[in-house]
């Protein structure tokens, strides 16, 4: 899964029918609305990460919110993943909802797209971050996750959540 980059895997999730949608509320085509997505996806995980590593609350809230995307999911609550997305994304809809503003501004300064259209693509980008997430923590299960790992996060168990993030996130290397 490493031959993937998270950004790829969020395109891949996305699909063509979503991608022409995000193209045409960008203006654009779908080769500028994939630069777009690809562009927002890289701020947003380098300010998940930039947060994850932080050790104040905001640092904290990061860190819960990947450890539960880590949670293998209740029976039965994958019938509720239809309802936007946002109902199965727990803490971690929440988190992505609270960086999408700082990432919007950001993402606009560097590409002129004006910060509330960015902010409606984050929106539909939030659902699909959920899935990409839920399918890197599963895929992360059972591969050396109990090590240790340097700069894991503080309060994980075992070094666990360091090596999750850097799975889920692809952040391998800085």
């Amino acid at each position: 899964m490493s031959e993937s980059s998270f950004q790829d895997d969020v395109l891949g999730e996305l699909g063509d029918d979503r991608l022409s949608e995000i193209a045409g509320l960008l203006g654009t085509d779908t080769d500028g609305a994939r630069a777009t997505v690809a562009q927002t996806v890289g701020a947003m995980t380098g300010d998940l990460q930039q947060k994850a590593g932080a050790d104040d609350d905001d640092g904290v809230e990061v860190r819960q919110a990947f450890a539960e995307v880590a949670e293998p999911p209740l029976q039965g609550v994958a019938t509720f993943g239809g309802l936007g997305g946002l109902l199965g994304g727990g803490m971690m809809a929440g988190v992505l909802a609270k960086v999408s503003k700082p990432v919007a501004n950001a993402v606009s300064k560097k590409t002129g797209i004006p910060a509330p259209t960015i902010a409606r693509v984050i929106e539909m980008l939030i659902p699909v971050l959920l899935a990409v997430f839920a399918k890197r923590a599963a895929a992360g299960k059972g591969t050396g996750a109990g090590a240790p790992t340097p700069g894991a996060a503080p309060g994980a168990d075992g070094g666990g959540l360091g090596d999750l993030l850097g799975q889920i996130l692809g952040g391998g290397k800085k």
